[in-house]
Order: C-alpha cells, then structure tokens, then sequence
C-alpha cells in the first residue's frame, strides 16, 4: 500500500505544481511549469497531465469504504474522481480517477506492478507514432469511447501506462463503447 499512496502523493504534487505568473492583461494568475499560456492551439503529442491512479488491493469494495470513511472520498463502483480545472483553459474541467482494483487482475499485465497510472495526451495518434519511431512498446491498438481514445505501453522498467485522451465534457461514469 507505501507505493500506491507515495504514487498519489506524486500524483498530487504533479498536478499541484504551479507557479505564480502573470497573463498578457497582466493579472496574477497561476500558470504550470511544463505549459505556455496559451496551449489552446497545442496538438504537439505528449503527456498534459495524469488522468487516473490505478493500484491492486485484496480487497476493493472495503479498501474504498475504507478511504471513504476515513479520508472523505466520495467514491462510486469505479473508486473516486477529482475534479480539477485547466489553467490555460479554466472553463475546462479535467479529471483525475482513482481506483482500487482487485489483486489478480490482468488489466494491468503484462506489468507485473501493484499499480498503474493513467496520463491525459493530447494527440493520442500522434504520440503512439513518436512512440513507435522510438522503439516504446505498444501493448494495443488506439481504442475509442464515449469518453476518449486509450492505449497501453510499457516504459523501460516493465511499467503498463495507459494513455488517455479525453474527449470535452468528461462524465465521471464509465459509459459504453463508441465505434471508432
């Protein structure tokens, strides 16, 4: 359980990670390190955020209640989402999904680790063909739903990651499968 709360811990900092600046009007606002202030135009592939914290546990149902009672998430049968904004874009609402799944199961193989993460992309095509030029293993074919485009890789240290491009307007349910 260390690696999944030291995992969080990452998690949260990542997305905590804002410097103070000011916008071109010149209002104080806060701006992240790896953006610019106006990505809105940005469709270069790579990494915008993580998009969810997945880890095994014995038992999930009460490891949630567990959080739930103790730590105040609300959680659901999928575990907990979090709710934030896009600094370059405060009318959008990212998501960041937290979910225990039980020990055994093989959506994280071939990964033999106790968790895997999910980081929000942009230009998810784009970026599994840079992955392909630079020899990154590919695990699966870009798979599109309701909710947005996925695909799995491995990095160096046998680490599953899932890449997710969200689509606008996020539910925080999973909704069924969208034809591609």
């Amino acid at each position: 359980m260390n690696k999944v709360l030291i995992a969080f811990a990452l998690a949260s900092m990542l997305a905590g990670c804002l410097l103070p600046t000011k916008n071109r009007s010149g209002k104080r606002v806060q701006k992240n390190q790896a953006t610019s202030l106006d990505s809105s135009s940005d469709t270069v592939p790579k990494v915008t955020g993580i998009g969810g914290i997945f880890f095994f546990s014995d038992h999930p149902k009460e490891t949630k209640e567990w959080y739930h009672t103790n730590l105040g998430l609300e959680t659901n049968a999928y575990g907990s989402s979090f709710e934030s904004r896009n600094v370059n874009k405060p009318e959008e609402i990212n998501r960041l999904q937290w979910s225990p799944f039980k020990n055994g199961s093989n959506y994280f193989a071939p990964s033999k680790k106790d968790f895997m993460i999910n980081y929000r992309v942009q230009n998810i095509r784009g970026l599994v063909k840079k992955l392909k030029e630079n020899g990154v293993t590919i695990l699966d074919t870009v798979e599109s739903y309701s909710y947005g485009k996925f695909v799995h890789i491995l990095d160096t240290e046998g680490n599953k990651i899932e890449l997710w491009e969200p689509v606008d307007q996020v539910s925080t349910t999973v909704e069924g499968k969208a034809t591609k």
